[in-house]
């Protein structure tokens, strides 16, 4: 199964305050809006998401299609082709992606109660 990129997704309560911790740890900013209170921040490969008031906890990110350079990639396995085979193997998911292609996501919670969002923008 190709998740494609991986970013951790971090519920801040001050999103300007965050991105200047993570920017002393040598993170900068790569993608999002802070005035729409969301960014995602590269260190290497190190991907790192700030979501004031989106999501009541962190989450794991994967992002079918894109390499973690944002990059699409040829060779993918579809949010839909992921969740059925998820579906398959007997997991539950806590959202389903819906329509036949494009843009998708599904979310689903680890044994340990950590959230997972595979989300599709292509």
């Amino acid at each position: 199964m190709k998740l494609g990129a991986f970013s951790i997704s971090l519920t801040v309560k001050d999103i300007t305050r965050s991105r200047a911790f993570y920017e002393k740890l040598g993170f900068e900013k790569f993608h999002g809006d802070e005035d729409q209170k969301w960014l995602v921040l590269k260190n290497g490969e190190t991907l790192i998401g700030l979501f004031e008031g989106m999501f009541p906890k962190n989450l794991l990110t994967f992002n079918p299609g894109w390499d973690q350079d944002a990059q699409n990639q040829d060779d993918f396995d579809d949010v839909r082709a992921i969740q059925k085979s998820l579906l398959a193997a007997g997991v539950e998911l806590d959202s389903q992606a819906e329509g036949k292609e494009g843009p998708g996501s599904i979310m689903l919670t680890d044994p340990d109660g950590h959230p997972i969002l595979i989300d599709q923008h292509r």
